[in-house]
């Protein structure tokens, strides 16, 4: 098993892009900063999508002139398109992320595009930001299921992973979108993907639905994988899957990870407080079950 795993931290925009509650700029860079000050080296800020889908990313500009970046991070954001790209870069952006899902119908219904059609646009993203020299990372969505097609095809995986690599991203994040993805997919589906794209630019983004994220992650770190998404407290879900509870938290995954002597860089503790923070502006509970097991431990003493 490797000694050392990276953790893209997704908390400010996957976590907090589906929250309810208005959360103010003010303390989106607060939240940011936290983060930093736990020792990520990667952290994804915001997205540069439309305001009328997204509301919660309507502030990403700012969020990006207000955080204090720290030597060492990089600040990522989440684009749709060429416009989406130009945004971030005007925002100083260290990446960006785009993605393509491997199923159709999920395609259509979150973009409003088919495969085919999305991989295009993002030909052209590539294209751009090589040209503004901005590295690219790429999400495939719906990597272990699809809430409309169901079970998904590892193949079909491993071609959306093939083109986002072909046409520049440097890192491919393999997504379970609807948090269903269990420990006996885990092989299969790198063993198909692996025939066309090599393990070491490949990262696992799960959520944990169903409770299986930090299984599938020890699933993987045995068989190479060494780059993982997580968010703070777990905040996140997906509105196409009903009682999801969110992303894998990077509270449950730092737990693990430490016990295992997996290098990070990393603080839990601090983590801990970057979640406590936000977990105060969202008016609700956040699901890691390290930080409700902490904040019980502490209540009894």
């Amino acid at each position: 098993m490797t000694k050392h795993a990276k953790i893209v931290e997704v908390g400010p925009r996957d976590g907090l892009q589906n929250e309810a509650a208005s959360i103010a700029t003010a303390d989106k860079i607060a939240f940011v900063d936290r983060l930093s000050d736990a020792g990520h080296t990667t952290i994804e800020v915001g997205a540069f999508v439309s305001a009328k889908w997204v509301p919660q990313m309507a502030d990403a500009a700012e969020v990006f002139a207000g955080i204090a970046r720290r030597p060492g991070t990089k600040y990522t954001a989440l684009v749709p398109n060429v416009k989406g790209l130009e945004r971030a870069i005007e925002a100083r952006a260290d990446e960006v992320a785009i993605f393509a899902a491997a199923s159709e119908s999920f395609s259509r219904k979150n973009i409003n595009q088919s495969i085919a059609e999305s991989l295009d646009t993002y030909r052209t993203v590539c294209a751009r930001a090589s040209e503004a020299r901005v590295p690219v990372r790429a999400y495939v969505s719906t990597s272990f299921g699809c809430p409309f097609e169901g079970n998904v095809d590892p193949s079909a995986v491993a071609t959306v992973s093939s083109a986002l690599m072909d046409m520049g991203a440097y890192e491919v994040a393999i997504s379970d979108t609807i948090g269903i993805a269990h420990p006996g997919q885990i092989g299969p589906l790198l063993n198909e993907v692996t025939r066309r794209v090599p393990i070491e630019r490949i990262a696992l983004h799960f959520h944990d639905t169903r409770g299986t994220a930090l299984a599938n992650v020890l699933m993987a770190l045995q068989l190479g994988v060494t780059a993982f998404d997580a968010s703070a407290g777990g905040l996140g879900g997906c509105p196409y899957a009903p009682g999801a509870t969110g992303n894998l938290a990077t509270e449950d995954l730092l737990y693990m990870l430490d016990g295992l002597a997996v290098e990070t860089g990393v603080s839990l503790a601090k983590v801990l407080e970057a979640s406590a923070f936000i977990e105060a502006k969202i008016g609700h509970p956040l699901v890691s079950r390290y930080a409700t097991a902490h904040r019980a431990t502490r209540a009894s003493h």
